[in-house]
């Protein structure tokens, strides 16, 4: 079965400054006309139905929930979406965090995962194989795409949060340019991914807080966010 992602940017929508301008987060603040305006958008430019597009509302926790295209809302409280129907776009929000999409072509089943710091440390991206395990995924045929996220030359945090993180995500540790400690949570995922099996890992180089054609909570604040989108071709 042929696996459809994309990741957004933030050219090309309605939302005015400094959401400008294709805003998909619907809980920053931005005006909710403008971001159903660039939802609207995406859908028709993935040339699927609106209601094919399955949201969540993101609380970097571990939880991985299952949709089938029948839902009317976001998904609550998780953050990892998994599905088996064709045609169900999954929606992962990011601005800063790592969007991570999950396929196995062959089981038919495809995983969005939104990977922070607290969801990566708590383990949101095993909890999602586990749920594409039990629709019948198996990790040796998965395939993984790390998106655009903040990099470890950018990341700074307190050393403590860097070694605690480490320590549930060895290889997030880093030293960020300045020379301080910081965090690489797209190196962590990916030695998180291989440990789990996965079969092919791919990683979108992107730093959001570096290009300033995504957005980025570290650099600017108030601001939008991307969309990573994966599906099943029906």
């Amino acid at each position: 079965m042929r696996v459809r992602r994309v990741v957004t940017t933030r050219a090309g929508g309605a939302s005015r400054p400094p959401y400008d301008s294709f805003n998909l987060g619907d809980h920053v603040g931005d005006d909710e006309g403008d971001v159903h305006a660039n939802r609207r958008r995406l859908a028709a430019e993935l040339g699927l139905p609106e209601p094919r597009l399955a949201w969540m509302e993101q609380v970097h926790g571990r939880t991985a929930t299952v949709v089938d295209g029948t839902e009317t809302t976001a998904a609550e409280a998780t953050d990892a979406l998994v599905t088996a129907e064709p045609g169900v776009a999954l929606v992962v929000l990011v601005a800063d965090c790592v969007p991570v999409l999950l396929a196995d072509p062959e089981a038919g089943v495809v995983a969005a995962v939104h990977a922070g710091r607290v969801g990566t440390r708590v383990g949101v991206v095993p909890a999602a194989l586990d749920a594409m395990r039990e629709l019948g995924a198996e990790p040796a045929r998965t395939e993984a795409l790390l998106g655009p996220a903040i990099c470890g030359d950018c990341y700074e945090v307190p050393a403590a949060m860097a070694a605690d993180v480490e320590q549930h995500v060895p290889g997030s540790a880093t030293r960020t340019r300045r020379g301080t400690s910081g965090l690489d949570l797209r190196a962590g995922l990916w030695q998180q991914l291989a440990a789990h099996g996965v079969g092919r890992i791919g990683v979108d180089p992107r730093c959001t807080a570096e290009d300033r054609t995504l957005f980025s909570y570290r650099r600017d604040g108030t601001t939008g966010r991307i969309a990573g989108v994966t599906w099943l071709e029906a």
